[in-house]
């Protein structure tokens, strides 16, 4: 497997849940609703903010997720947004690095998780933090609930110096991606990848090559990357899914996803493998 095509991130992060105690180093991702405080630095790229910041609202609840360099890094949610700029993240991709991306999106799905386990979906009773895992436990009955993932595949179909792409309905105009589904319940990841391709585009994939993975908070997704080689079929897409998907050659692609993602970072490895500039 040659090189994945990962953006540099600038600083590393060290996931934790047990608080060792805010300092003036310590950063904080407020989150509103789903959505998050927009901060951007000099660059016009996005920060978290100081604890200065947090104090101008009031705060629903505080977790510690780990460590940013040597600053301790935690998700809060607030009461209300003031005058201060919330904003949904996929409107804004393009003003994250990759590790800020990935910490914006467990902000916002440990904010999103807590909220929505107060209680037991067992028993229906109140349920508390575990003292040291990221979990909710109802001390009734006994259960623990994690933070949810839902594993999916994305995956660009290929065939030499050809790539199939689709148009998801909900993109912006002209824009096509690379294929993508979750993953059903009792099935493998590389029966997911075969399966998508054959439900969304009519196509049969023949050797698979694993690629790399991203965090993908819409809603709680860990995405996981794959090149597929095409073996056969014609192209007939599932129309509630797709717009459009056609065959592109690599000298002539159309409007593709920007460098933050990782259907982007698919295309990018293929383009360099078949000796085209990327």
């Amino acid at each position: 497997m040659s090189n994945f095509f990962w953006p540099e991130p600038s600083l590393e992060f060290a996931g934790g849940v047990i608080d060792p105690g805010s300092d003036s180093d310590s950063r904080y991702f407020i989150c509103h609703r789903g959505k998050i405080l927009v901060d951007l630095n000099e660059d016009r790229r996005w920060q978290p903010v100081a604890e200065s910041i947090l104090a101008e609202f009031l705060v629903i609840e505080q977790h510690f997720m780990g460590h940013l360099g040597t600053a301790s890094c935690y998700a809060v949610e607030v009461e209300d947004a003031l005058d201060r700029e919330f904003s949904d993240v996929r409107g804004r991709l393009e003003e994250f690095d990759t590790v800020m991306f990935n910490l914006v999106g467990r902000a916002l799905q440990i904010n999103d998780w807590h909220r929505s386990h107060q209680y037991c979906g067992n028993c229906g009773k109140k349920t508390t933090d575990h003292p040291q895992d990221r979990a909710r436990v109802c001390d009734s009955c006994g259960l623990r609930f994690y933070p949810r993932l839902s594993p999916s595949i994305i995956v660009l179909v290929h065939r030499e110096d050809e790539v199939l792409l689709g148009r998801n309905r909900l993109f912006p105009p002209e824009l096509f991606s690379t294929l993508a589904g979750f993953v059903e319940p009792g099935e493998s990841i590389e029966e997911t990848v075969r399966r998508e391709v054959k439900e969304e585009v009519g196509v049969d994939v023949g050797e698979l090559s694993y690629r790399g993975s991203q965090p993908w908070p819409f809603p709680n997704s860990l995405m996981l990357g794959f090149h597929a080689a095409y073996e056969s079929g014609d192209i007939v897409i599932q129309e509630d899914e797709l717009d459009e998907a056609k065959w592109f050659h690599l000298s002539h692609l159309p409007r593709i996803p920007g460098k933050h993602a990782i259907s982007r970072w698919l295309i990018d490895e293929y383009l360099s493998e078949r000796g085209y500039p990327v």
